[in-house]
Parts: C-alpha cells; structure tokens; sequence
C-alpha cells in the first residue's frame, strides 16, 4: 500500500470531499486524524475503524491547530500528511456583503490553511519529508459574482500554495492544490438537483457532460500524497471535468 506507516491529517474530515480523503488514504494504508468543528464528527471516523481517530478543533484559531497537532503526535507520534480541506461559502452581492461575512470566510478558507501549514511543516521538517495538499477550487480561476469571499479565498489558496512550496522544498516537504469542479457532495446536489434549470446550467459548462464523485478528488489526494508524486510541489490540479478548458457551452443530454 502507498501510504504505509503514514499519518495523515485532514480537516473538514468527516463529510463530502474531506470525508472521501479519509477514507482513500486509510485504504491505501495510513493512519488519519479527521479533523471538524464539529463533534459529533467523531461517528464519522469510528464508522472507518480504528486506523482513524477524530479531533474537534476550529482550525482558524492557532491554539486549536496547535492542540490538533498534539493529539496527533500523542496517538500516533508522526505527521507526514496534511489535507488542508475545512471550508465554506458565503453568498452575498458585492454592494451587501458584510465584512464580518467576508473576514469569516477568509478565516476559514485561507488563513486556516496558512495555520496547519505552518504546524504541520514543523513537524515533517523534523522527518525531513512530508506532503500538504491544499483544497482549492475552479472557482480561483473563475469568478462568481455572489461568492466574492468565497473566490477571493480560493485564489489566495492557489498562491500560497506556491509560496508553501517554495519555502518547504528544502526541506523534503512537497505542497500541491486540488482544484475541485462541482462534485456531488450532499450540499452540491441539493443545488445541482434544485431544478431542470440548474442542472443544465452546471452540466452546459462541464465537457464530460457530468459531475464529479468525492471520490474522484480523493483519488488525486491520495496520488499526491504518495510517493508516486514525488517530483511534483507548487502545482495545483484541476479535477473539474474539463470545466478551465471550455470557453464556450456544450449540449447538454436531458
């Protein structure tokens, strides 16, 4: 298995995308820690087994991050992966957008990815070896006009990412983003099946004429925490059905 004797780290763990990490890692052999706000996240990683564990933190906040890493060394004395996943949307026209709205999101999104980092990388400095994977989305490339924070984080996500990778590359720390398109996440399809309407609008826009599975992304997860990604850091991958190619609308199937 790739991912023997590792230990991973995945926030926003236990729903959608995050959820799928975890599970795709412990499959291919490591020993996660979920992490969530939320504490009743805990049934999540109990339902894997006991290569997870769960801890509840608000990963914007420093002395949580630094309690996180702790729990981790204490239950499994190594990290050497990091999935920086925890996140949310704000919808908001510009001219209404409230900044405590827009400083919430930016918490969450981006200056939580900059605090695991940090934390994380501490401790692979030590092992001389590590992979971060940051969560990003299509939405760095493309603008939503109501999801200004939202886009905003996200392309902040895909810089600092670069700006990880640079400083962490002499040190044997690797650190890529995954750019998510419209995955079918229990809130993605609330939205994708709200109507006739809105699916032909995702599915105009999207070449292979679908959405995508958590699945999906967690396979690229996994690859890039593995050593089969052993040359790549700075890069961020678009698991997105094609959506960064199309500059025009595709027929949809009804």
């Amino acid at each position: 298995m790739r991912l023997a004797n590792k230990v991973a780290i995945i926030t926003g763990a236990t729903q959608g995308i995050g959820l799928a990490c975890a599970q795709r890692l412990v499959q291919e052999g490591a020993r996660v820690m979920m992490v969530d706000i939320k504490p009743d996240g805990v049934h999540a990683a109990d339902a894997i087994g006991a290569p997870a564990r769960f801890f509840a933190a608000d990963v914007s906040q420093k002395a949580d991050v630094d309690a996180m890493i702790a729990a981790t060394l204490k239950e499994f004395g190594q990290v050497d992966i990091l999935v920086n996943n925890a996140g949310v949307t704000h919808a908001a026209d510009f001219l209404d957008l409230a900044e405590e709205d827009f400083d919430r999101v930016l918490r969450i999104n981006l200056k939580s990815m900059f605090l695991c980092g940090q934390a994380a990388a501490r401790e692979m400095v030590k092992r001389g070896s590590g992979s971060i994977i940051n969560m990003s989305s299509v939405n760095s490339m493309l603008a939503i006009p109501n999801q200004v924070p939202y886009v905003v984080s996200k392309g902040g996500v895909n810089q600092l990412t670069k700006v990880m990778a640079l400083n962490l590359a002499q040190y044997g720390i690797r650190v890529n983003g995954i750019g998510p398109g419209t995955i079918l996440t229990e809130l993605a399809k609330k939205a994708v099946l709200a109507s006739p309407e809105a699916r032909h609008t995702i599915l105009s826009r999207t070449p292979m004429g679908r959405c995508g599975e958590p699945e999906e992304v967690a396979a690229i997860a996994a690859f890039l925490s593995s050593d089969d990604a052993s040359y790549m850091t700075g890069q961020t991958m678009y698991v997105d059905g094609g959506r960064l190619a199309l500059n025009y609308t595709v027929p949809v199937k009804e």
